[in-house]
């Protein structure tokens, strides 16, 4: 199945789009799982319409719930899988699918992924979309040899602030970039000790708890990743080449199931892996600099930073503010950027903003699953591919191996062999 070109983010497609719904199958129908399926409704009828025939989920409430989504949407009511936890594969291999959307725990997004490119159906996936270097290159190397895109489910890239201030790089504002700041600093206790029955067992470990039992790294960095790869043209021009991570200590988890389920709880005296904050450094081929905060156990308002700074000025997430030497009013100060962001607004939150902040984070969810069944319905690459998808969720596995080493230097593996230098940069 031939792979057609196409530009980027709304822009004029290869051949003619395909008036036919676009029919996608879902996999893993929890809470984010739910909240996907709804946002893919609404941003296939916003573009032809969308069909879901199959939902796959092994909790059978779960899976209740989204058939009764479709079929409450007008749609036929979708053909339920849960009969254990690679039921997934029945799915997958259905011939009334054009692609398939999984949201299940990390460790699975990978095998989902690639079941479904080898299948010959687009993928897209949650993030991380790996939780080790095998399975990076495993997805690398199956897209390459099905010639099936596997769209890797990052929104932040999609964020109003995110794509204005890549139009702002583009046009040069911000001169020659050479350091980005960010980080996924959100206290989500909650998602990894069970506060209440209706989520699981109160007072213990999730699936994604486990990972703070077991790992001590920057376990989620792909919010911020993404979008400084995007601004950095990581990838299309330049690549990661290096890592060092170092973890502090651990007492967060500890401290939070002592206070909520009693000092004598087993998760309050369980030993747990991760530190409660964790600081990565990555250097890029061409000298720029990134720094990566995981800050996810500590009580906390949430803050991506999403700091960018050039020889022209910098921009700060933190603060929402810019200053552009020569250009704010003021020197040496903050200044607000709405100014900026509607100057540069990107089309497609001047085209969709009424319906997209109707869905998940201010309307980035509905963003990213609009572009990718643009692209299903096109036959086109999407728009954050594998090799993004691979260099932005290694920050997983290589910080960890890092801050195992005493926190010594990790080699960045180039997973586009050497077509990044001759990959064009993400369109603004």
């Amino acid at each position: 199945m031939p792979i057609l070109r196409r530009d980027f983010l709304g822009g004029a497609l290869a051949q003619t789009v395909s008036s036919k719904p676009v029919r996608i199958g879902f996999i893993g129908t929890g809470s984010r799982g739910t909240g996907l399926l709804r946002t893919t409704l609404a941003a296939g009828a916003a573009q032809g319409g969308v069909e879901i025939p199959a939902v796959c989920d092994i909790n059978e409430a779960h899976l209740k719930r989204a058939q009764d989504l479709v079929e409450k949407s007008g749609r036929a009511r979708p053909e339920g899988y849960s009969q254990g936890p690679e039921d997934y594969l029945r799915l997958v291999a259905r011939e009334d699918l054009d692609a398939v959307i999984n949201a299940g725990p990390w460790e699975l997004h990978t095998p989902m992924s690639v079941a479904t490119m080898k299948a010959g159906k687009y993928a897209a996936t949650e993030v991380p979309a790996a939780v080790t270097l095998e399975q990076c290159w495993e997805l690398v190397n199956v897209s390459e040899s099905t010639g099936m895109p596997c769209m890797f489910l990052e929104n932040v890239c999609y964020f109003r602030n995110v794509l204005a201030i890549l139009a702002m790089i583009r046009k040069g504002l911000l001169g020659d970039l050479s350091h980005c700041e960010g980080g996924y600093q959100h206290d989500v206790r909650g998602a990894l000790i069970w506060r209440d029955a209706a989520r699981g067992t109160p007072g213990e470990l999730s699936w994604r708890g486990l990972h703070y039992e077991r790992s001590n790294g920057n376990l989620y960095p792909t919010h911020p990743a993404g979008p400084i790869g995007w601004w950095l043209d990581i990838n299309r021009g330049d690549r990661f080449t290096q890592l060092v991570s170092m973890s502090s200590l651990s007492q967060g988890l500890n401290y939070y199931a002592s206070t909520r389920f009693g000092a004598d709880h087993r998760n309050a005296a369980r030993t747990y892996a991760s530190g409660d904050v964790n600081t990565s450094l990555i250097r890029t081929e061409r000298g720029r600099t990134v720094t990566l905060y995981f800050d996810t156990i500590s009580p906390r308002p949430y803050d991506l930073i999403l700091r960018v700074q050039g020889t022209k000025g910098i921009y700060s997430g933190t603060l929402d503010k810019i200053y552009l030497e020569g250009v704010s009013p003021k020197k040496d100060d903050w200044e607000p950027a709405e100014a900026y962001f509607q100057q540069y607004e990107h089309p497609l939150w001047k085209r969709l903003a009424p319906v997209a902040k109707q869905h998940g984070h201010g309307g980035a969810d509905f963003m990213e699953l609009y572009e990718f069944i643009r692209a299903v319905k096109s036959r086109g690459p999407v728009p954050i591919d594998v090799y993004d998808g691979a260099a932005w969720s290694a920050i997983f596995p290589l910080s960890i191996e890092s801050v195992a080493k005493g926190s010594q230097p990790v080699e960045f593996p180039d997973f586009t062999r050497g077509k990044y230098r001759t990959r064009k940069p993400v369109e603004a």
